[in-house]
């Protein structure tokens, strides 16, 4: 063990922020390291648009699911795909782009890439953050609000502040759930599920003072069962993606 990866097994995610400021020595760092990220093939296919005025994070926030730690964040970030610049470094050499499922992927890793490394740049600064995937919920008026280009498109905000709340850290699945030995072992993942499925019920039993007696695959089966956002194929096709 180190500091590094002490730091790393701490994280949690912050839904209070305290209204201190962030400095601009705090968010140039973060920029910084999430920029130094590993990217595939150089192409650095991301773009982070820093949200800093009151009544545009007022109505991220709205249509995040009226979160308010979006609006009341000291940093709120938002993550986006962008191809928009591959396609112009093509174009300047006389070449058409057409973007696919590939690129989407790669853009898509490339943008959660350098978010993770924000995010362990600000935990590093006794920061606290939370991953917004509800923008995703209103894709369209999101992309209008922040004036993207074709070929770009918001994966997920970034909420970060100085943290106003100490929250008891959640559980994760088991080991024996995730990793696997040279194949992939179906059972001994559904076994880590059971096991974790205990783990939980006791986790949102003690979290919500004995109220929600419930496990995490009863919340999976809750939540997943029916698609969710099913507008994000067609959204995509508008801002120029051929997902084939």
């Amino acid at each position: 063990m180190n500091a590094h990866i002490e730091l790393l097994l701490r994280h949690r995610s912050i839904r209070k922020f305290t209204d201190q400021a962030l400095t601009q020595q705090q968010v140039d760092a973060i920029l910084a390291s999430a920029q130094a990220a590993s990217t595939s093939s150089n192409l650095q296919a991301y773009s982070i648009i820093v949200v800093t005025k009151p009544e545009l994070k007022r109505e991220l926030a709205r249509l995040s699911g009226n979160q308010a730690h979006v609006e009341h964040s000291g940093l709120f970030l938002v993550f986006c795909g962008d191809l928009s610049r591959v396609s112009e470094a093509i174009g300047m050499h006389g070449k058409n782009y057409q973007p696919n499922t590939e690129s989407f992927v790669v853009a898509t890793v490339d943008a959660a890439l350098a978010a993770q490394n924000a995010v362990i740049a600000a935990e590093s600064l006794d920061l606290g953050i939370c991953y917004i995937g509800g923008i995703r919920n209103h894709i369209e008026q999101v992309s209008e609000l922040l004036q993207l280009p074709k070929l770009v498109y918001p994966l997920f905000g970034l909420a970060v502040g100085v943290p106003d709340e100490t929250p008891s850290q959640r559980p994760r699945l088991p080991k024996k759930a995730v990793v696997h030995l040279n194949a992939y072992q179906p059972d001994q993942s559904v076994e880590g599920m059971r096991e974790y499925d205990e783990v939980m019920r006791a986790y949102y039993k003690e979290r919500t003072g004995g109220k929600a007696d419930t496990n995490w695959t009863e919340k999976v089966a809750e939540k997943y069962s029916e698609p969710r956002r099913t507008h994000l194929l067609s959204y995509l096709e508008k801002q120029g993606f051929h997902l084939k």
